[in-house]
């Protein structure tokens, strides 16, 4: 459909969409630091497993619709190519909080858990691109062990909420600890979460038109698939998690900010997942050329540099971020300009 529009409409379109993005991600924020004081689940685990589900949403249908129509490189690397992305959209949600270094003011076990987590969901996919490729009904055995290390990994993760084994030192830059469930809000839970996902739902559909409406865009282009899909697509249909970061760290909900990226980039994991079953063709991991190899790597080596950074927490560094964002953000730039050449 977005195919037949021209291309003044496809950009008002995608500037419309965008827009919308940028509005409800600004409200989406403000419900999501309540309902993370209201339910008890805390900012990190409400941005990891909430956040970063529903922001993916219109990721997911790219991905998915993709490898449906046979286009596997183009769904493996929308799904890849927005980790990296949302990665480095965390450097500028950094340099907006003026206080301290982002890293070292939401410091918490559940970030943490949530950026091993993310290095072994990525590692997973690069063995199943170099393995035998065993299928079961045209689903690779990698995408259930996948699947199985999200679950195992988010209940952990639930885990070190409730009975923390690891307290991040505070300073006087660290984020205050969240206050505990408030039983006067108990009644209004409802009209909150329904109105949460009503504004996820406006983000969601957004997302997807501004993935369509960069597919329609890019393919005008004559771009390739890989080109498309890890840095056209996988930038735009990111959106609502760099709105998201920014709007909460301008709220002061830090580890949402963090939860969110991370929580974002371990459910866009699955992205794989689900396209492998869609992908009719055999096993999607054997689809794909090297250039996946290498923005798997690159993830990982992002995800890695992050936790450094979350581990070793600078409280200040250059340009308002410290090292480990300087970092981040000369990788992706270098694998960018790698992918262009």
């Amino acid at each position: 459909m977005f195919l037949d529009l021209g291309l003044t409409a496809n950009l008002l379109l995608f500037a419309g969409a965008a827009l919308v993005v940028g509005v409800c991600g600004v409200l989406l924020t403000a419900k999501a630091e309540t309902l993370a004081r209201v339910t008890g689940l805390g900012q990190a685990i409400l941005g990891a497993v909430v956040l970063g589900a529903l922001t993916s949403l219109a990721g997911t249908i790219t991905s998915v619709t993709s490898a449906w129509s046979g286009a596997a490189e183009l769904a493996f690397g929308n799904a890849i190519g927005g980790i990296a992305a949302q990665t480095t959209f965390l450097v500028i949600a950094d340099a907006l909080y003026r206080k301290a270094n982002l890293e070292h003011a939401a410091a918490s076990e559940e970030n943490l858990m949530q950026g091993v987590l993310l290095v072994v969901l990525l590692a997973i996919p690069l063995l199943g691109i170099a393995g035998p490729g065993f299928t079961f009904w045209s689903i690779d055995l990698t995408s259930l062990a996948i699947l199985a290390a999200y679950l195992f990994g988010i209940r952990l993760l639930a885990h070190s909420h409730r009975v923390p084994m690891l307290y991040p030192r505070r300073t006087n830059a660290t984020a205050e600890p969240e206050p505990q469930r408030l039983p006067s809000l108990r009644a209004g839970d409802r009209g909150l979460w329904l109105s949460f996902l009503l504004l996820a739902a406006a983000v969601g559909a957004s997302g997807w038109v501004i993935a369509q409406t960069g597919i329609a865009l890019s393919r005008q282009t004559g771009l390739s698939e890989t080109l498309v899909g890890t840095l056209f697509t996988a930038v735009v249909t990111s959106i609502p998690e760099l709105v998201i970061a920014i709007a909460a760290v301008k709220r002061g909900a830090l580890t949402l900010a963090v939860g969110d990226i991370l929580g974002g980039n371990t459910f866009d994991v699955l992205f794989l997942v689900f396209s492998d079953i869609a992908y009719r063709s055999g096993s999607l991991y054997h689809a794909v050329s090297t250039s996946m190899v290498f923005w798997l790597a690159l993830n990982i080596l992002l995800t890695g540099i992050l936790l450094t950074g979350l581990l070793r927490r600078e409280r200040r560094g250059p340009f308002n971020i410290g090292f480990e964002g300087i970092l981040v953000l000369a990788v992706y730039l270098i694998g960018v300009t790698i992918i262009l050449l």
